[in-house]
């Protein structure tokens, strides 16, 4: 049995609107992306012309130190997105693996094992999300909210109020706290933003040119005709729920080693920056649309418009409220088609009161 959702290729329309197979231009210089590109030029004019600086190349760098490690968890974020799901854990396993860190470097052990075991908690958090989610079917907004509140908590069990290292602790190696403090010889790139571009070169080939990616929107349009159609469903969310955790445990890694030193507080609140760059990138919150190519659009706008704001002194709780307003826009508006639809659906299916 096959299904038209399950071959069709990640953001191919369902039939070509032209003899010749193209969108017109026209149609494809409207799409999301291409709006996108509208506004990152918009964001480095705005920094350009309110900051002297902001035109320095030492900007690209700060970006990247201020955004890499968030762009990170935006990635696997994506995917769990298009699948109709979500993952509001990831700032939370970035704070315990970098206090899993910190607590083994604390009693001795060396930084690589620390890291090995890191990473091995990352992919412990991702799958129990997973094992809720895809194996009992629970709302993934309900399991994440939940273990959002577990990770960050045995973040504090291991380390309490002390930030590592402390008093008497060894430092964390110096070879390894540069690539926070030095960019990718010859750039300006940060190592957290290089390693973001790979990872995104990656994901956009996963989604976009296998047929896992096709899976994957397969899920997010249709999940039981994906099921009908041989995909399988449970196995490739909780796949992805895990690659969450292990990414947000690379990423806890990262800060840990530019900030060379954790608290339990690491992250707190990040989980609504990973989204917002997720949604306004284009995925749609209700699963089987976006590209990596938006994404990476998001993280240079967010990140940009950051900047210039930091640059021109606005203030930290100033900065959130436009973090909220580009995710309010970001599912209003690539969304209220679809919102509108599902509502008049709705409305059909509600039985209409008899006669008197």
């Amino acid at each position: 049995m096959t299904s038209d959702i399950a071959t069709r290729p990640t953001g191919a329309p369902a039939a070509a609107p032209t003899g010749g197979g193209r969108l017109p231009a026209w149609r494809a210089a409207v799409r999301w992306e291409g709006g996108l590109v509208l506004v990152l030029i918009g964001v480095l004019v705005f920094g350009a012309t309110k900051s002297s600086t902001f035109t320095d190349p030492s900007t690209v760098f700060y970006l990247g130190i201020n955004t890499g490690y968030i762009a990170i968890m935006a990635l696997p974020m994506t995917f769990v997105v298009m699948t109709g799901e979500i993952d509001l854990s990831v700032a939370s396993m970035l704070g315990l693996s970098g206090a899993t860190v910190g607590y083994l470097w604390h009693h001795g052990w060396g930084i690589w094992p620390a890291f090995l075991v890191a990473l091995a908690v990352g992919v412990v958090g991702g799958a129990l999300n997973g094992l809720l989610v895809a194996r009992f079917g629970l709302p993934s907004i309900a399991v994440t909210i939940g273990t959002l509140t577990l990770f960050r908590g045995l973040a504090e069990v291991l380390l309490g109020s002390q930030t590592i290292p402390g008093l008497g602790d060894r430092q964390f190696p110096t070879a390894l706290t540069n690539i926070g403090a030095n960019s990718v010889p010859g750039s300006q790139l940060s190592w957290s933003m290089l390693f973001f571009l790979v990872l995104a070169f990656v994901f956009g080939v996963v989604l976009h040119y296998t047929p896992l990616g096709r899976s994957m929107v397969a899920i997010g349009l249709q999940p039981e005709a994906a099921q009908f159609a041989g995909v399988r469903v449970g196995r490739i969310k909780f796949g992805l729920f895990v690659l969450s955790g292990l990414l947000s445990a690379f990423a806890g890694i990262l800060l840990t080693l530019q900030n060379a030193s954790v608290s339990y507080q690491a992250g707190t609140g990040l989980e609504l920056n990973v989204v917002a760059i997720v949604l306004f990138g284009g995925v749609s919150i209700f699963g089987g649309r976006g590209t990596i190519v938006g994404v990476v659009l998001s993280v240079a706008i967010v990140g940009s418009l950051q900047m210039a704001l930091t640059q021109i002194n606005v203030s930290a709780d100033k900065q959130n409220i436009v973090t909220g307003v580009l995710l309010l826009i970001s599912v209003i508006v690539p969304n209220g088609g679809e919102t509108l639809r599902r509502i008049r659906d709705r409305a059909r299916r509600r039985p209409h009161p008899g006669p008197r």
